[in-house]
């Protein structure tokens, strides 16, 4: 067993080793999310650095979502804490014999949704944020543009197989 661990750590050395023959010789990037290219940062044949931004997309959208899912969050937030005072309302009546089971079981339940949906208005909002920052396209790694099929204009449809916007070859200096 430990002879098939070492066979399998020496063929995985040598496939890390400087041999650029398993490497991509060019690599085809595109935005994670839908827009319009707005602006193109780079021109062919220029080196750039890892994480160097390339493109960036129309972000009017983008940014409404954002701001839209911030004004769905405080909303749930009012939501829940009006929910928590109403089940502890609730609870004390309940625990006084003012109340019934099914006024308290009715004020656990609204409680209940309005956490749910408070878990769902907090996704929203960091789905929309990720979205935003992703209308920047950026260098995975250090690299040369090879070409640019995306200028400003072009429409991305992140949904579908979307069409390369940079194209970008490894850095061989």
């Amino acid at each position: 067993m430990n002879q098939r661990r070492v066979a399998i750590a020496l063929a995985g050395w040598s496939l890390m080793g400087a041999s650029p023959l398993w490497a991509a010789d060019k690599v085809e990037l595109t935005t994670r999310v839908s827009g319009v290219v707005e602006t193109v940062l780079v021109k062919r044949g220029q080196h750039v650095t890892k994480g160097a931004v390339l493109l960036r997309l129309d972000r009017t959208v983008l940014q409404a979502r954002l701001e839209e899912a911030h004004a769905e969050l405080a909303r749930a937030q009012a939501d829940e804490a009006d929910a928590k005072r109403e089940q502890g309302r609730a609870q004390e009546l309940y625990d006084r014999t003012v109340s019934s089971t099914s006024e308290f079981d009715a004020a656990t339940l609204r409680y209940a949704r309005a956490k749910a949906t408070l878990s769902a208005a907090q996704a929203r909002r960091v789905i929309a944020h990720k979205n935003l920052a992703d209308a920047e396209l950026k260098a995975p790694f250090a690299g040369v543009v090879d070409a640019i099929p995306g200028g400003p204009g072009t429409v991305v449809v992140a949904d579908c197989q979307p069409k390369p916007l940079i194209i970008l070859s490894p850095d061989q200096r």
